[in-house]
């Protein structure tokens, strides 16, 4: 049984405590500076809020505690690689640490809540979207969860860079989980962020540690381009002949295929990686970037998040982020070891409209929310529940551009309530309440087992709470006679409309509202509209810094409100131009790349913006006449 702390030897100072178990486990010497606060500030009982840069070692921060404490530590996380990558490092250290996520067969997700029920684990990682079942909730309440860790808690945030709807039940989840103190982690929050996680999060008297976002080993770069083939040229110079591995990042799957290939033509091993690929050929890929094999990936960004590979020398962004904050984690990734290391933006104004189309997408207006609502409502069962894939929704729903916006679109539908996605396939009944308790009293009088499920579903559901629905086991339901006298009760009670009722989990979502009128759902669009203009305000802030004459250091450490921010590193482009030396990207590169060149001025000369904006124009001209 592991429902104990893990021994260590009797010490006064619960800091010293854990050093001793970070040495044990994890073979560390000590705790690297900021780990030691974060860590203590877990220990201390209360909830935490910690922003540490990437490569800063946050994982610790929980997972040492989480070793010392009694009972369970959950630790919720966004990406299934990410929580798999975490799992499989501790399991090497002899850890006891599982994850339960959709790639799990039910038999095999069983088998590992009986293992967290008969403490056996110390570390459970799950996905936030694992909390929309309440059987799973129940079932985790049922245990001694000591601390709930929230990786990249910058999600929770509507002002994030990259806002779940699930992540906002986690306040209410962790009240379901007997209220144990809050971890909360991530490594780009402005301070209008930070403040929005403790309010999403309700966190009370947060210890709040910000280690700062300088790291003095990177040296930030700019290069301007007018177009991709430029852009080529300048990306084989700064890979050529370099040491140690290498990142490049392009924002379309379209762009990842080609750049690999350019790289492979030109003797550079290169491989690719998206969402797009099967899952084994992401594994594999992954696997031959870190171990060496391949030194040079180009992905999107659906790689790199929980990658600690040491030795990056370069990242590359091939296309120009959506947002400082992506910017900055993804540049990040390299120089983890310490060592100098280069952040290279490949510059080009019709970047933007890529984003463009992208925020566009991300925030769908009124009509296409509205549309979709009312698509979801024809397309589902008498139980409420729509199976109609995204992909249809985003082609065949007027107003909708393709399955991003449909995607979207689900989001804010699912951020007000409105719907609900279906949980994992399993042996669960999903049941809601509909008829209000005078109702029930008054035509169910004298049929005691129908009154019986209803009070039992009014009782498991948390009261109120059935009327939105819930998620229950069959032998939770209490009737006498098992599965089958369940269902024909429960089909008997929709046909007469006291209630709504489907099997569990599956495909598709759960249509929470079918009456209120199409143009007056309880969404707030002001609140829709003000994201998308966020966001647009976001993505100028990134062409700021691609133009900025001023310190690059110092333009992100101002963004993320740091006081370290400098006006002058030292080490960027622009401040190693100005003391008269070269700006030189990738020291050891066997053909480095002068930034000073004219192909490369600093600023958004009214020349350069009219040549980039001709030769989009002049793009789009040639896809239209492809096109037609």
């Amino acid at each position: 049984m592991l429902t104990e702390p893990l021994q260590t030897s009797v010490s006064a100072d619960p800091l010293e405590a854990a050093r001793e178990v970070l040495r044990r486990h994890w073979g560390y010497p000590d705790f690297r500076p900021g780990q030691d606060q974060a860590v203590r500030n877990v220990l201390g009982g209360g909830d935490s809020l910690t922003i540490m840069p990437t490569g800063g070692g946050k994982s610790l921060c929980y997972q040492v505690p989480a070793m010392m404490l009694p009972g369970l530590t959950v630790v919720v996380s966004p990406l299934i690689s990410l929580m798999k990558d975490q799992v499989d490092a501790l399991a090497a250290a002899g850890l006891p640490a599982t994850f339960i996520n959709s790639s799990l067969s039910p038999d095999e997700m069983a088998m590992r809540m009986l293992a967290a029920e008969t403490g056996q684990l110390k570390l459970l990682y799950v996905a936030p979207e694992r909390f929309d079942g309440e059987r799973f909730v129940r079932r985790l309440a049922a245990l001694n969860v000591s601390l709930l860790a929230i990786d990249e808690a910058h999600c929770v945030s509507e002002w994030g860079h990259d806002f779940r709807p699930s992540y906002l039940r986690l306040g209410e989840v962790r009240r379901q989980l007997g209220d144990p103190p809050i971890a909360a982690l991530t490594a780009t929050a402005t301070e209008e962020v930070r403040r929005d996680i403790v309010r999403q999060l309700s966190l009370r008297d947060a210890a709040t540690l910000v280690t700062g976002f300088d790291r003095r080993n990177l040296v930030w770069h700019v290069l301007r381009a007018k177009n991709d083939s430029e852009k080529d040229r300048l990306l084989l110079k700064l890979l050529r002949g370099r040491d140690g591995s290498a990142i490049v990042y392009a924002s379309t799957r379209k762009n990842v295929d080609a750049l690999t290939a350019l790289l492979r033509g030109t003797g550079i091993d290169a491989v690719g990686y998206h969402a797009g690929l099967p899952d084994v050929e992401r594994k594999r890929i992954q696997e031959r970037f870190m171990s060496g094999a391949a030194p040079a990936v180009v992905a999107t960004n659906a790689f790199g998040m929980g990658i600690d590979k040491r030795d990056v020398r370069v990242v590359v962004h091939y296309n120009m982020p959506g947002n400082l904050e992506a910017y900055y984690q993804e540049a990040g990734r390299a120089g983890r070891d310490g060592g100098p290391s280069d952040c290279v933006l490949l510059h080009a104004y019709a970047d933007r409209f890529t984003h463009e189309f992208f925020i566009e997408t991300a925030n769908p207006p009124r009509r296409a929310v509205e549309a979709i609502m009312e698509a979801l409502r024809r397309g589902a069962d008498a139980s409420g529940v729509c199976s109609i894939p995204v992909a249809e929704l985003g082609r065949t729903v007027p107003g909708v551009k393709g399955d991003r916006m449909a995607a979207s679109a689900l989001r804010v539908l699912e951020q007000y309530g409105l719907v609900r996605p279906l949980g994992p396939a399993g042996s669960g009944v999903r049941v809601r309440l509909v008829a209000r308790p005078e109702r029930i009293s008054r035509d169910l009088a004298g049929r005691e087992a129908e009154l019986n499920l209803l009070r039992t579903l009014w009782r498991r559901g948390g009261g109120e709470a059935a009327y939105r629905g819930v998620e229950l086991e069959w032998g939770m339901l209490g009737v006498p006679g098992g599965r089958g006298e369940a269902s024909r009760l429960l089909e008997s009670l929709q046909q007469e409309g006291f209630l709504e009722w489907g099997q569990a989990g599956g495909d598709g979502v759960w249509v929470l509202d079918r009456a209120t009128p199409i143009h007056r759902l309880p969404v707030d669009w002001r609140s829709v509209d003000a994201k998308r203009e966020r966001d647009l305000g976001k993505l100028q802030k990134v062409q700021q810094y691609g133009y900025t004459e001023e310190c690059r250091r110092g333009f992100v450490l101002r963004y993320f409100g740091d006081p370290a921010a400098m006006r002058e590193c030292g080490a960027c482009d622009n401040c190693l131009r100005a003391g008269g030396r070269p700006a030189v990207a990738g020291a050891g590169a066997s053909e480095a790349v002068d930034l000073g060149t004219s192909s490369t001025r600093r600023g958004p000369s009214r020349t350069a913006r009219r040549t980039d904006l001709l030769d989009r124009l002049r793009e789009l001209r040639g896809e239209l006449a492809r096109r037609h």
